[in-house]
């Protein structure tokens, strides 16, 4: 890693999966599996990985955006809902083998968050990185108040994995995120509680 490379000093959960539990009461995220880029005691910040944005495609935000399309793949690429806050930010999960000096932060050594025009550029392109996830909006928590839902047990905590961060498969992402923790969907209570 160069000098110059922006680290995230985030916390724990940084380069971790939240997976949403059944007794989810926010229905924005009823199943949700959110990848974590940041985490401190003052603030967290993530994005949802398995929700697409169904009235928008990529190639459709590149054209709103300015940008043409010259990748073929750019068509079969899909815009998440990232979260509920700053809905039309947009964000770049991807592969550390693509970085810009002035937006991209590294929140792992194979994951990077990039938010600027100049990566929709080079991937309508075909110059971006090997892997990429867009997502509108974010999912963000005020100081303790992620550890707080965690606490209760609204989510569960898992190492993220790139190849169910990529996949192109979002209705599997939950079921899969659970699966890493040896969990089948059907052995979680609906009920919420503590032991």
């Amino acid at each position: 890693m160069g000098q110059s490379q922006k680290t995230s000093s985030s916390g724990y959960l940084a380069g971790q999966f939240l997976i949403a539990m059944p007794t989810m009461a926010d229905p924005r995220f009823e199943r949700a599996v959110i990848y974590m880029c940041a985490h401190s005691s003052d603030e967290a910040m993530g994005l949802i990985i398995n929700k697409p944005v169904e009235d928008l495609s990529f190639a459709d935000l590149l054209t709103q955006l300015d940008i043409t399309p010259q990748a073929p793949v750019c068509s079969e690429i899909f815009v998440h809902q990232g979260g509920p806050v700053g809905v039309r930010r947009g964000f770049v999960l991807h592969s550390t083998d693509y970085y810009q000096d002035d937006g991209t932060m590294k929140v792992s050594d194979s994951i990077a968050l990039s938010a600027t025009t100049e990566i929709l550029r080079a991937i309508a392109e075909g110059n971006g990185p090997d892997s990429y996830l867009m997502a509108l909006g974010y999912a963000g928590w005020g100081p303790g108040q992620l550890d707080e839902e965690i606490k209760n047990n609204a989510w569960l905590c898992v190492p993220a994995d790139v190849g169910i961060l990529f996949s192109p498969d979002c209705n599997k992402k939950w079921d899969l995120a659970l699966g890493k923790l040896g969990i089948a969907p059907h052995m979680l209570s609906t009920q919420a509680g503590s032991a």
